[in-house]
């Protein structure tokens, strides 16, 4: 095993809700990502690299713990990940590492907004079916918000230091609020008032300019944050620096130069809702909704949208990506100013994608397309030779195993991952999904689980108490244009890949903890 001192640094750089392929190093035809794309051209970028899960809360849980949401138990948005679940970050604390989160952490609650779950079940004395009297209050915006300190137990997760950024475009709280207050104590609730917003003619749902300068604005704020960190960092101590932008993410609002910074016009709208040949039940009722102006714009879940709002909201978003390649940029001026940038890996990821124009919607949930579920994903290694491209299929819960291999740390039994540098290849990869609310279009009555499973060349998925799925060949059809479900032709496949789901759920079951040796 190495020494502390020879062990690597790691920066682990998020973005919220950003596609595999909008960035310029991707092939993005507008996007323009130089910083990104350059730690591309020097690392591995995998191609197929996929989400644990295309949600927020339960996606990041799995990132730190290399475990499914089914498993550790942040299963939805509203839960929390369990103070007993070990993170990658408990480890490489406790193996020395200095370790930080700096921005949007997710791993509990961060608003107030209630469930839409239905009436809580009757029960007795025991109302649920495990125990765990932790408080989860952390990130609660009574918490982020109140004057004061904001109380946050040490290690959190395993990070020991937090800096946080919770929620999302110019209106995030936490320690960033505080921050806020203090550069403009006389205007800074004047800076977030929607009702101040800078005049635009865009008529895209969420579509918000911002009056905040491009220095207050919380992706600025985490670049500094990162840099000030970077900058205390010496070399005889490995550090871990777990960094997360709230952005990309609705509503769409990025600041001064990067409102305009993209033309509408010049997004391509490539996959037209038409461009489905069978639409299944949510689409068509997304559709309905849309056709009857009754669509529903202003909730964290999909929506339908006409052509000139869509290329608006793809020109927003480019502009907070193109704000976030910037702090990418910063990030990596100050590991070379600081003599670290030789013994660090940088990774890029993205919590998940968003629909951005697939069918005409926008945002998330609770329909599968690879424009949700397929991720950025680039290995910057000064150990590794760079520019290549990886199509193996990969998925959040390696990123744990993988990060504690490359640390020379052994990791703990129970992580359901595998380290992405040494494993042979996949020959499947399960994706599982599950809704936090009802009713939604064509689920009014129980929230929309779905599981999924991938392989090299299909997609199944099966939603719960649906008597209808999804099969798509990927090879000849990658924009998830044609179900092959109730294809005769196709009834064999279908069969196997029932049966590789099948095998995937039983292999993701929890094994931990390990059988005690009595004495």
């Amino acid at each position: 095993m190495t020494g502390l001192a020879d062990r690597p640094n790691i920066v682990l750089i998020m973005t919220d809700q950003l596609r595999a392929d909008w960035l310029g190093c991707a092939g993005h035809p507008v996007v323009r990502t130089p910083h990104i794309d350059a730690l591309a051209a020097q690392g591995t970028r995998f191609t197929r690299f996929n989400v644990a899960t295309p949600v927020c809360q339960p996606n990041r849980a799995s990132i730190l713990t290399g475990r499914y949401p089914s498993v550790h138990g942040l299963r939805h948005n509203g839960l929390h990940l369990p103070h007993a679940q070990v993170t990658f970050a408990d480890v490489m604390r406790r193996a020395g590492y200095d370790t930080a989160m700096i921005g949007k952490s997710h791993l509990q609650p961060m608003t107030n907004r209630p469930q839409r779950k239905g009436p809580r079940p009757e029960t007795g004395p025991e109302p649920e079916a495990q125990r765990d009297g932790a408080s989860y209050s952390v990130e609660q915006p009574e918490n982020m918000r109140a004057t004061g300190d904001i109380r946050v137990p040490r290690p959190y997760y395993g990070f020991d230091s937090v800096d946080f950024a919770c929620e999302h475009g110019d209106a995030p709280h936490g320690h960033y609020l505080k921050w806020l207050q203090r550069q403009r104590p006389d205007d800074w609730q004047a800076l977030r008032d929607r009702a101040n917003q800078v005049p635009h003619d865009y008529t895209c749902p969420q579509a918000f300019r911002t009056p905040l300068p491009e220095d207050l604005y919380p992706s600025a704020y985490i670049g500094t944050r990162t840099v000030e960190y970077l900058a205390r960092q010496t070399p005889d101590r490995p550090f871990l620096a777990y960094v997360s932008f709230p952005d990309p993410h609705h509503p769409f609002n990025p600041p001064g130069k990067y409102w305009d910074l993209y033309d509408p016009a010049d997004f391509p709208l490539d996959l037209p809702f038409e461009a489905n040949q069978t639409p299944n039940p949510v689409i068509s009722a997304l559709r309905d909704r849309f056709n009857a102006g009754t669509q529903v714009t202003d909730r964290q879940e999909a929506f339908m949208a006409p052509g000139r709002q869509l290329q608006e909201a793809m020109a927003l978003s480019a502009g907070m990506m193109t704000m976030i390649d910037d702090q990418v940029g910063r990030i990596v001026a100050a590991l070379k100013e600081n003599g670290q940038w030789d013994n660090t890996v940088v990774i890029f990821n993205s919590d998940h994608g968003d629909f951005m124009g697939a069918f005409s919607m926008l945002l998330k949930g609770p329909y599968v397309h690879h424009s949700t579920y397929r991720v950025p994903f680039i290995w910057r290694d000064p150990a590794l030779a760079g520019g290549d491209t990886d199509d193996a299929l990969c998925s959040s819960i390696d990123i744990a195993p993988t990060l504690l291999a490359r640390a020379g740390v052994a990791g703990y039994h129970g992580v359901q991952g595998r380290d992405i540098r040494a494993a042979g290849r996949r020959e499947q990869l399960l994706i599982e999904f599950e809704d936090n609310a009802f009713p939604k279009p064509h689920f009014p009555d129980a929230p929309a689980n779905s599981r999924t499973v991938l392989t090299d060349r299909h997609r199944l998925t099966v939603y719960h108490g649906r008597d209808w799925g999804e099969l798509f060949d990927l090879h000849t059809d990658p924009d998830e244009t044609r179900n092959l479900w109730n294809d005769p032709a196709a009834a064999g496949l279908r069969s196997e890949m029932l049966a590789r789901l099948a095998q995937s759920l039983i292999g993701a079951v929890n094994t931990s903890p390990f059988p005690r040796v009595l004495a």
